[in-house]
């Protein structure tokens, strides 16, 4: 799907639910959207100050805390101190750099029959699952070659 397919699908989402829609929480979730980096709430905060001088980084926060119940964007936690985070789209799965932190989207057919698979054998309602890839990505590896 389209960037501003997205964009519009999930403001309707807000809309439908009852969440306001103010300039700096359209701003962040279209931030989200383009972002292919799975950014931090203060590297959103870093590109949106320029936008919106008046806003703070507990702005940025309470905003992406809104669009995580209304179910638009995950949390990513992985070990690090900070959380990234991650606009809500079909499944796609996460591959990790354990030297940079850096995440890369990877999608992948057929994950799905691994949960009816699952809820076959154990009689489990599944509800969803989290699948995640962990290497060196191609810049560390580069660097981990240079030195090596």
């Amino acid at each position: 799907m389209h960037q501003h397919a997205h964009l519009k699908e999930a403001i309707a989402k807000l809309k439908q639910v009852g969440i306001r829609i103010t300039p700096q929480r359209h701003a962040v979730l279209d931030y989200l959207i383009e972002a292919k980096s799975h950014p931090t709430a203060d590297e959103i905060y870093k590109s949106l100050e320029g936008t919106f001088p008046n806003m703070s980084v507990a702005t940025v926060y309470n905003n992406l805390r809104v669009l995580k119940e209304a179910g638009l964007v995950k949390e990513l936690t992985y070990g690090d101190a900070s959380s990234r985070f991650d606009f809500v789209t079909d499944d796609h799965y996460h591959v990790i750099c354990v030297d940079c932190g850096k995440i890369v989207d990877f999608e992948c057919d057929g994950l799905g029959e691994i949960e009816q698979l699952a809820q076959h054998k154990t009689g489990f309602d599944i509800t969803h699952h989290r699948m995640e890839i962990y290497g060196v990505c191609p810049i560390c590896k580069e660097k981990e070659e240079v030195v090596g």
